[in-house]
């Protein structure tokens, strides 16, 4: 690792600090980012060895892998972070933050991790939307708020706005005048691999091969029509039973069953999702073609889509917290 990559000083160390990775962006003062980093050494990942003798040392060790030349060469420049760093099996745990929340909530409610002989770390609440059903999200808060400072850079910030994030637990978030109001989760994603990998579904299908358009429209067509009425508990034996009767083959049936989970929690949103705000997906672009396309199956508008926004929300709560 090389400090002279920086041809510019930093005014920021942001961090995505995930369960599976850690990507570390070096911002400038005008919120671009100027290099950015990436380690397998997330919160379940961390370094071992005799010289990591707690917790607190294996989350130092690796940041200081990554980035710690970094840091070393612009002491001066503040550190943030969001994700599962500040979850219960984070460095510290950072508090949920209560609904409504927009950037300056997350701002005033960093949880600061102390670090030896340097700049400490300011680590971004997750939200809490409490009830009979509690929900949380932890990361996607700065997400969105990525979503959100990525069009006001471009003159836009409508009243509302409806930010899907597409992944292992799908969210969808209610914005209002800048502040997350309400948000729901979907766990398709992780139930798409339990089914693929540990149940019967999956003993006929072949991973791994070129997107199948034709069997992913024919699950959100089923999805949507009177046959999916009883739910997606009744529609997913179908993946078994198509392929049985060989009308979907092993390479097709994935996508059938991407199709009809994706559907059926797109159709569950429809009455919401025709209100009238505005729709933006955000996430792994190839995903969220898949959420676009059950959207405008739907017969609703084409949503935008974007990706990569997450050091630009940790920037906007920097900003909020006079860190930058």
């Amino acid at each position: 690792m090389n400090p002279t990559e920086l041809l510019e000083t930093p005014a920021l160390f942001a961090l995505d600090w995930g369960t599976s990775s850690l990507r570390a962006y070096a911002m400038g003062s005008d919120g671009a980012v100027l290099v950015t980093r990436r380690s397998e050494h997330g919160v379940m990942h961390l370094p071992s060895g005799p010289s990591v003798d707690s917790p607190a040392a294996a989350f130092e060790q690796a940041l200081q892998l990554l980035c710690g030349d970094w840091i070393a060469s612009h002491p001066q420049a503040p550190l943030i972070a969001c994700g599962m760093v500040g979850s219960a099996q984070g460095w510290r745990e950072a508090p949920y933050r209560p609904l409504p929340s927009r950037e300056a909530d997350l701002a005033g409610a960093v949880t600061l991790v102390e670090r030896p002989g340097g700049q400490p770390l300011h680590v971004v609440p997750g939200l809490l939307q409490d009830g009979e059903l509690p929900n949380v999200m932890r990361g996607e808060e700065t997400q969105i708020m990525g979503v959100l400072q990525s069009r006001a850079d471009e003159g836009r910030t409508p009243e509302r706005l409806l930010v899907g994030l597409p992944g292992t637990h799908t969210k969808w978030a209610w914005v209002e005048h800048g502040a997350v109001t309400h948000f729901e989760t979907f766990m398709t994603g992780e139930v798409y691999a339990a089914l693929t990998q540990h149940t019967i579904l999956g003993r006929t299908m072949v991973l791994g091969g070129e997107l199948d358009e034709p069997a992913f429209a024919r699950g959100l067509r089923v999805a949507r029509s009177p046959l999916g009425a009883l739910g997606v508990l009744s529609t997913v034996f179908s993946v078994r039973t198509l392929g049985l009767t060989r009308q979907l083959t092993g390479g097709a049936q994935s996508d059938y069953l991407s199709g009809l989970l994706i559907g059926h929690e797109v159709a569950a949103l429809t009455p919401t999702l025709r209100e009238g705000a505005e729709v933006v997906l955000c996430g792994e672009p190839v995903l969220c073609m898949r959420y676009a396309s059950a959207l405008e199956a739907q017969g609703l508008p084409t949503p935008e889509i974007r990706s990569g926004v997450t050091p630009l929300g940790l920037w906007r709560i920097a900003q909020a917290a006079g860190l930058a």
